[in-house]
């Protein structure tokens, strides 16, 4: 295994540091997001994370992996060094990051979720997942977080946001400023969206 570089990246919650490493831990547009050790049982890396008292969340995505903190008035500087190192060596050691591909649950759990949407729905639909995969995804991943499509029903489209963006003070005012004006212009039949994953 060639030598791991990692480095830690603010994100606009300033509970939420993002790990950037030059590896590939996931394929492109699959993460997955932990907001309970619970929720980790598949991840090996997420639950030792889960062990350090202060990690209250972790979202692992193509090349980062985002932890949240619980503890508000510990600083970042006095914990970024261990949770650096910690990730940089689990890595460099070859261990296991996840023990169900998260790919295969992310389709299952899509599959599950869509219903049985009109064949008019389903058109909405793939042009909403495709504004949201195209424009704002990315942006969204810069700052070590995920939005995903979860339904469109009569107007309203329900996304859900992971990582640093769940209990990010500036997600609601993103949500509807940007990411809502975005798809009503795109997608005229879009009248709200909504999203479920932020914790306030």
């Amino acid at each position: 295994m060639s030598a791991i570089s990692i480095y830690a990246e603010a994100s606009p919650n300033p509970e939420s540091m993002k790990f950037v490493l030059n590896s590939t831990l996931l394929p492109d547009g699959v993460s997955v997001d932990y907001p309970t050790i619970e929720a980790a049982a598949n991840s090996p890396i997420a639950q030792e994370l889960f062990g350090f008292d202060y990690v209250g969340r972790v979202f692992i995505a193509q090349n980062f992996v985002t932890v949240t903190k619980n503890q508000p008035e510990l600083g970042w500087t006095s914990i970024i060094p261990e949770l650096r190192q910690f990730i940089k060596s689990y890595v460099e050691a070859g261990g296991t990051l996840f023990t169900v591909d998260p790919a295969a649950e992310q389709k299952a759990a899509q599959a599950a979720s869509a219903g049985d949407p009109t064949q008019q729905d389903g058109f909405t639909s793939q042009k909403i997942i495709d504004l949201l995969d195209n424009y704002v995804r990315p942006a969204v991943e810069q700052d070590g977080g995920n939005i995903t499509f979860k339904s469109y029903h009569d107007g309203i489209v329900t996304v859900n946001l992971q990582g640093s963006c769940s209990g990010c003070p500036s997600a609601t005012v993103t949500l509807k400023s940007g990411i809502e004006n975005l798809l009503k212009r795109m997608v005229p039949e879009v009248k709200e969206v909504v999203a479920e994953g932020i914790l306030v």
